[in-house]
């Protein structure tokens, strides 16, 4: 179960990622200013990724659906954020 949950996990994380990096990548110095942006998001996953791993009960059924139903609304919404946060970063 380890395995299945770092599977859909790590997406969501890198997505999360990409997304925070597009929004600060014309800020000087950004690490804070990313790691105050991209932490909030990122802890949920991380939650339910602990429960999907060690739970092989309902709670690790449920949590293995919601990483799965994370990692499809990432798929779909990550791709048009980070477009328009480059595009709104080149005009400043």
């Amino acid at each position: 179960m380890l395995l299945v949950s770092l599977l859909i996990g790590t997406p969501i994380l890198t997505l999360i990622g990409a997304v925070g990096a597009a929004l600060t990548v014309g800020v000087g110095r950004s690490g804070v200013l990313l790691a105050v942006l991209v932490a909030p998001l990122q802890l949920p996953v991380l939650i339910f990724g602990v429960g999907a791993a060690s739970g092989v009960d309902a709670w690790g059924d449920f949590a293995r659906l919601v990483l799965a139903a994370m990692l499809a609304a990432a798929l779909t919404v990550a791709p048009f954020a980070i477009g328009k946060a480059l595009a709104i970063s080149q005009e400043y």
